[in-house]
């Protein structure tokens, strides 16, 4: 019996590692063949310019009110004093991390301003804005009321008012730029350039190597990434911003840290340089910054912002048109970028996640909570003469689906608490060979436990059938005979025995069925179950 259990489970496992691998797409990266070389490790900006230090004007700030079409939004101009007229502005558009005017962007605002150059940052517009919606479109045409306003500051020669875009923003500000050709520059930091869904598949994918988790991991990327999200989400994930920069004819400066995972570093600067190309625009200038990660930060998203790169901005603003398509074009670290950010494969079964999302809820909701009906209604209808309505299972059945269930939501939960670890220890970029590699095993046995109550039910009801079927030969050999009650060649096992009793207990009985197919079958689609690590 032991050893039956144990080759059932085995068939089982290998079952839903078939359909792991069958239902839904792998990750495959392809290496970067192509590399950007920096002509330079000297970052500094190049061209016809009288350069201006960084904190050689004192600076003085203020917050406006900038009417947006529907709501207001307060906005921080910074002003250099003492720095004369008709100088240089520029306005800040928010990544996916920040929002707040008073607080975002000082340190770069400040530089620029304490070098001759005036800002504004604006608070971003939350009112059209969320994890579900976004629309970098409206989103243009809201941060170009600030532009407007930042042209009739006193000070300001409206004509050199230009964009600066960081991470999330680096999508809006190339639609500002050629819905507005007025629009003096544009400033693209930690520009992801591709889709937003390939960013995600792409930042991922370098969180989870640097984590070392399994290899088998990696298949959740293009299953996770690759969905349609409950309920609409995620709206925005296909937006692509390249016909934008197509049509893009003002001077450029792209940036980016060599540390920056999160971003195509290489890509992301090849296809702008190619892009822009094509409306005839030479005047890109591509700077990397040594040890500078997402936003140009030093040390971590908390460090400090790369002097450096406060200084070679303001020279490249405050120098314009003299430095726009400088020598050299290309400067800085040299960066290495291992994989292509590309295009998400979507999932041939899983594709929908509203489908996903709720079947996985109905499942678990009917695991739990389908025994607990059952005991309260039969506790409540002891003394009922409806009480054979209830039923229940039958005995030998009763304890492996019960047992199957419980399996099954404990091999999720684990799997989900699992997914939470990673993505915690992935974005503070640190290592846990505990965690990673003990986890996942972790979740692995516990999947694998769980499909030992399932085998001994599926051996218990096939027992069932080959008794049936003992029962029929019986038979045919003596028509016109009454066959013995319950006559069974299969020891232990009547012939007659159904799996439950009553309307309440085949009610049950389908409920832990429907939820441990769709538990088991759901973890295996994300791994769980899969062949070798």
């Amino acid at each position: 019996m032991t050893f039956r259990t144990a080759a059932t489970t085995a068939v089982l496992a290998i079952g839903l590692a078939a359909v792991g691998a069958f239902a839904g797409p792998e990750w495959d990266p392809q290496p970067v063949t192509d590399h950007i070389r920096t002509q330079t490790t000297d970052t500094t900006i190049g061209g016809t310019h009288d350069p201006v230090a960084v904190g050689t004007y004192p600076v003085v700030s203020r917050e406006v009110a900038i009417q947006l079409e529907d709501t207001t939004v307060t906005g921080q101009i910074r002003q250099p004093v003492g720095a004369g007229d008709d100088l240089p502005g520029v306005v800040f558009v928010h990544g996916a991390g920040t929002g707040d005017s008073a607080t975002a962007f000082a340190p770069q605002a400040w530089a620029l301003a304490s070098a001759g150059v005036v800002t504004l940052v604006p608070s971003k517009n939350l009112t059209s804005y969320s994890l579900q919606h976004r629309d970098y479109v409206q989103e243009a045409g809201d941060y170009d009321r600030s532009v407007q306003l930042l042209r009739t500051e006193p000070g300001v020669d409206p004509t050199r008012v230009g964009v600066y875009g960081e991470s999330e923003g680096t999508w809006i500000a190339p639609v500002m730029a050629t819905q507005d050709p007025a629009i003096a520059f544009t400033a693209l930091v930690s520009a992801p350039v591709v889709r937003p869904r390939e960013q995600a598949a792409f930042a991922v994918d370098n969180y989870l190597r640097n984590t070392g988790v399994p290899q088998g991991v990696f298949r959740a990327i293009p299953r996770a990434v690759g969905m349609d999200l409950p309920d609409g989400g995620l709206d925005y994930a296909d937006f692509d911003v390249r016909p934008y920069l197509e049509r893009l004819t003002q001077p450029t400066l792209v940036v980016y840290g060599d540390a920056d995972v999160s971003m195509p570093i290489e890509q992301g600067a090849q296809d702008i340089l190619a892009d822009t190309a094509k409306a005839g625009n030479q005047e890109v200038t591509v700077r990397y910054y040594d040890g500078a990660d997402h936003g140009l930060h030093l040390g971590g998203g908390a460090g400090a912002v790369s002097a450096a790169f406060q200084q070679d901005l303001a020279d490249w603003v405050a120098g314009l048109p003299g430095t726009a398509g400088a020598s050299p074009q290309i400067a800085g670290a040299q960066p290495n970028q291992s994989y292509l950010a590309e295009a998400v494969p979507s999932p041939r079964w899983y594709g929908d996640g509203d489908a996903v999302f709720g079947f996985t809820i109905a499942a678990v909701s009917l695991a739990i909570g389908a025994p607990l009906v059952w005991m309260l209604v039969a506790l409540g209808t002891r003394r009922w003469r409806f009480r054979s309505h209830v039923g229940g299972l039958a005995r030998d059945l009763r304890v492996p689906m019960l047992l199957a269930s419980l399996g099954a939501v404990l091999t999720m939960l684990a799997l989900v608490v699992y997914l939470v670890a990673i993505a915690k220890i992935a974005l503070n970029y640190s290592q846990n060979a505990l965690v990673v590699q003990g986890g996942w095993l972790g979740v692995r046995a516990i999947g694998l436990a769980s499909l030992v109550p399932v085998a001994v039910v599926v051996n218990r009801l096939s027992d069932r059938r080959e008794a049936r079927r003992s029962v029929l030969l019986w038979l045919r050999e003596r028509v016109g005979r009454d066959a013995p009650s319950g006559h069974s060649a299969v020891p232990g096992v009547r012939a007659g025995q159904p799996v439950a009793r009553g309307i309440g207990g085949w009610a049950l009985a389908a409920a832990l069925a429907f939820a441990v197919v769709t538990l088991l079958l759901t973890t295996a689609y994300w791994g769980v179950f899969q062949l070798g690590i």
